[in-house]
């Protein structure tokens, strides 16, 4: 296990942690900066915005008295030494692994997390409700939302900025200002704190626009240092009413290439922990690409020959790979910061114009624009190419992050395509075939992670509309598949020809519109139907060929496979794959007895 320092090993409450002199407080934030890149350099995950709130987690938990007092982080990525200093240390090298502690706050991991905060934008809204939930109750105690300048830019902390301005809660706002998010920061508001943070030395502490909601605003102060934390937060505690503190923090702090490369150690994977070196990994000539590599490049491939299409982000421009359409057509491409209601909008006005908008969104953040997508794009029938990244078990990530829900809650609306290709030349023909003719929205669903084929640059082909494939013909048992699982599905049923067990299978590749002519033959050829999908079981893909065969007279009895009614935990794709039923072996099984019944 790792050494914790002299200090942070007998810290393993905030009480513990007042029982320090000011004095130690310095070597403390020393060895918990050390501890976090000890254990994350080895066990990957979020390691930039954590390095830099150090000296304000520290200060934050020795000055108030937490968990009475409520503490939220917004986001979660910041909130690993508050971890450590909340009881954690020794779990702390379980970080995003199967059943150990999850990345971001969660309330039923510890008392110490007062809200579950794994998405940008949402901690003022909530300590607002605590506090007002307090003033009701006649509790006295403090709410402090700790928010990024990143999560700043969503709308919902403005929605929840306007009624704080209007109310007398105890409320303390911290701007943690280092100038970035995951990428640099997008927007004219970034370059308002600029102008703010140059104030930092000078007499004049004014904030005009979070004084025009009739917030005290005091800083920018110099968050890295407890010298300057600690008095002013000290006098802030005393204060009443909502006020807000401008601190600001470097990303990355202490450890020099961290801070030199914030995009790339926000999360670097693992790195040396005395050199910060990243290990290269032997890549071989024959290696298949990530989707994410696939979208991007053959985006730019289409932009280069259709001067129409354009492409619109909300602040993952290298996440998502657009990085290459961004340098080669900035005025085409578009990164609106932390604001999916935004660019899902955003995109419906350019396409109203005759262009065809791109717009890539992680599965798990298009929930945050369902009213924009039905509203703004579905009822008026616009050609917006949505393109849903991260679709389906992301991994470490967790249930925040988990894009479960999205075949689900989009194949009830109207007049959308819903596509899922099976690997990155699928990938490539639907981008390609979405800005033929479009005609309506054209939704795009694609996993994280490594696509199938290392030589996936082919010719474009069109892929019609509403049509799936078969894979293969096959006896008794059809497999119905969509998306990357098809691959799995493949593996198992080729491991199952050694046993003369011959199932069918097919790809569905369209969820809207369903393909009745396949599945008219699917269902009058096979006894029994077995569905996968990297999605909700409850109102997936199986869910609609449920219905599907319901209306057609068919019944057929259907054993669905795919993630189960519940939120899924963090943990590696493969682990979670094989927990939720749908990994290779668990396909074989299935398979198999459903065959020799």
């Amino acid at each position: 296990m790792t050494d914790a320092g002299p200090l942070l090993s007998i810290v393993n409450s905030p009480a513990d942690l007042k029982k320090l002199a000011q004095s130690q407080l310095y070597q403390l934030a020393d060895e918990l900066r050390s501890y976090i890149l000890d254990v994350v350099s080895a066990n990957p995950g979020h390691l930039g915005a954590s390095l830099g709130v150090v000296e304000l987690t520290i200060a934050l938990h020795y000055l108030f008295d937490t968990p009475q007092d409520k503490l939220i982080w917004d986001v979660g990525h910041q909130a690993y030494g508050h971890k450590i200093l909340t009881g954690r240390r020794d779990q702390f090298y379980s970080l995003r692994h199967k059943d150990g502690i999850s990345g971001f706050p969660v309330m039923k991991e510890s008392k110490f997390d007062a809200f579950g905060t794994g998405h940008a934008s949402t901690a003022l809204s909530a300590a607002m409700g605590m506090a007002l939930a307090a003033k009701i109750k006649g509790i006295d105690r403090q709410h402090i939302a700790v928010v990024g300048d990143g999560a700043i830019t969503g709308g919902m902390f403005f929605e929840a900025l306007n009624q704080a301005g209007d109310t007398d809660v105890n409320l303390l706002i911290i701007l943690n200002d280092n100038g970035i998010a995951i990428d640099k920061s997008a927007g004219a508001l970034k370059d308002y704190l600029i102008r703010q943070a140059e104030k930092q030395n000078s007499t004049d502490f004014s904030n005009p626009l979070f004084e025009a909601f009739n917030i005290q605003c005091s800083g920018p102060i110099d968050g890295n240092k407890l010298d300057e934390l600690l008095p002013v937060l000290k006098a802030m505690k005393k204060m009443k009413g909502v006020r807000m503190l401008h601190v600001l923090t470097k990303k990355g702090k202490g450890f020099e290439k961290a801070e030199r490369d914030q995009v790339l150690y926000h999360a670097p994977g693992r790195f040396d922990r005395l050199t910060g070196d990243i290990p290269k990994t032997k890549k071989s000539l024959v290696e298949p690409p990530l989707y994410q590599h696939v979208f991007g490049e053959t985006l730019l491939e289409l932009a280069k020959e259709n001067e129409k299409i354009v492409a619109i982000t909300p602040a993952m421009p290298t996440g998502s790979h657009l990085m290459p359409m961004l340098e080669a057509f900035p005025e085409r491409t578009f990164d609106v910061g932390i604001a999916e209601q935004h660019a899902i909008t955003l995109a419906a006005g350019l396409s109203t114009e005759g262009l065809i908008p791109y717009c890539v969104v992680y599965s798990t953040f298009l929930q945050r624009a369902y009213d924009q997508l039905i509203h703004d794009v579905a009822i008026q029938q616009l050609p917006v190419v949505i393109c849903v990244d991260r679709a389906g078990l992301v991994g470490e990530d967790g249930a925040t992050h988990h894009g479960a829900f999205d075949l689900a809650f989009l194949r009830c609306i109207p007049n959308i395509i819903i596509a899922a290709p099976m690997d990155d030349i699928e990938l490539r023909h639907l981008l390609f075939s979405a800005q033929i003719n479009p005609e309506k929205p054209y939704v795009i669903r694609y996993p994280r992670g490594k696509a199938i084929h290392a030589n996936w640059q082919v010719p474009f082909e069109e892929i019609e509309t509403g049509k799936g494939r078969c894979l293969q013909k096959g006896k008794k048992v059809a497999v119905v598949s969509i998306g990357h699982p098809g691959n799995f599905v493949k593996q198992a049923i080729h491991a199952l020809e050694k046993e003369n067990i011959l199932p069918g299978h097919f790809d569905l590749r369209f969820l809207k519109p369903l393909d009745n002519t396949l599945l008219q033959s699917v269902f009058s050829e096979y006894q029994q139907i077995i569905t996968v999908e990297d999605s909700v079981i409850q109102g997936g893909m199986g869910s609609a060929l449920m219905e599907w065969a319901q209306d057609h007279g068919f019944s057929n009895p259907i054993i669905r496979l795919g993630i189960p009614d519940q939120f899924i935990a963090h943990g590696k794709p493969d682990e979670l794959h094989e927990d939720c039923g749908f990994d290779v072996v668990s396909i074989k099984n299935k398979i198999k007895a459903v065959y020799l019944q």
